[in-house]
């Protein structure tokens, strides 16, 4: 047996799209276009504004934040819910408390297979 960390401090600073306070841990990253990985995003942390390389879901695992796409208001985010980008939409998200999540990237996501739709928007409000 193996024992690993994915601590907060072990992981890998974002800073690409002007993003501060995010740290990623790959956990997943085969040949294919496919990845998964562990956000953890800091307080005050913003993880910029970007084109989705591909297909992208974001799951909130704790604490709590926000996403938008471009030219929309921020959206309020929590565990256990799960946001959705598609293949170059621009989108952007962050967190004033704290907040960790995994995000699965590749061309063969399709959440509406497994999760149904949640149909609250929240605005976020700081």
């Amino acid at each position: 047996m193996n024992i690993y960390t994915f601590n907060q401090t072990t992981g890998k600073s974002v800073h690409q799209f002007n993003s501060r306070g995010v740290i990623i841990h790959p956990l997943l990253k085969p040949d294919d276009p496919f990845q998964i990985g562990y956000f953890y995003l800091e307080a005050n942390s913003v993880l910029g504004m970007h084109p989705a390389m591909c297909d992208q879901l974001l799951m909130v695992t704790s604490g709590r934040g926000w996403v938008r796409v471009e030219g929309e208001e921020k959206i309020l985010v929590e565990p256990g819910m799960a946001i959705f980008w598609e293949k170059g939409e621009m989108h952007e998200s962050g967190s004033d408390q704290g907040m960790t999540a995994i995000v699965a990237e590749g061309d063969t996501l399709d959440p509406d297979r497994y999760l149904p739709l949640t149909p609250l928007k929240k605005e976020y409000t700081s």
